[in-house]
């Protein structure tokens, strides 16, 4: 029996067909709930933010287009602005780079996001197909994924490019604010690659 179901599989990937994986995330789709230890230890999830804007964010301090952001204050100016108008704003490190260390750094750098969660199985990265730090996500208060990609339009470790480049994040946040569409809904994500 086994055999035969072995070579029923074989047979699908031979002639193309594929098995079921899991769904990745889309915009305009529901965002998957998740529960993740932040850096104070307490648990949080997704769900608990119903009726709240929520953004992702992927952070590892150590990535120089992280310390692009950071150091010159553009995410945390993005944070304190987003969470002074009720936005949540989670950041998330995941796989090996997830640690309470760095959780420490990133407030070092002036990480003021609601909350740091620690996803060192990557299990949740995974599920959102995070690819990069920063890699951003920003999810209605329905829970829609509305927005993917990166922090803003000019892929540069370049701090002096940051005044020049479009910030999908306070964009994004400003037509969800006045229920207008948002204009752009995915863009390339980049900097360094998430450390599953």
């Amino acid at each position: 029996m086994q055999r035969r179901v072995l070579l029923a599989l074989g047979s699908l990937a031979v002639f193309g067909m594929a098995l079921p994986v899991a769904a990745k995330v889309t915009v305009d789709q529901p965002a998957p709930n998740f529960t993740l230890t932040d850096s104070t230890g307490k648990t949080r999830s997704l769900a608990e933010f119903k009726g709240k804007t929520v953004v992702l964010e992927w952070n590892n301090p150590e990535c120089p287009f992280v310390k692009k952001h950071y150091d010159s204050g553009n995410i945390p100016k993005q944070q304190a602005d987003a969470t002074a108008t009720g936005v949540v704003w989670l950041t998330i490190n995941s796989g090996r780079t997830a640690t309470d260390k760095l959780a420490s750094e990133n407030k070092t750098q002036g990480g003021k996001a609601s909350a740091y969660l620690l996803d060192k199985d990557g299990a949740v990265g995974k599920m959102y197909d995070a690819k990069t730090t920063p890699h951003i996500y920003v999810i209605d208060g329905q829970g829609v994924l509305r927005y993917m990609g990166g922090i803003d339009s000019i892929q540069s470790s370049d701090k002096s490019d940051i005044a020049k480049a479009t910030q999908f994040v306070p964009q994004t946040l400003a037509a969800l604010a006045s229920g207008k569409p948002v204009a752009t809904k995915t863009s390339q994500p980049y900097g360094c690659t998430v450390k599953y």
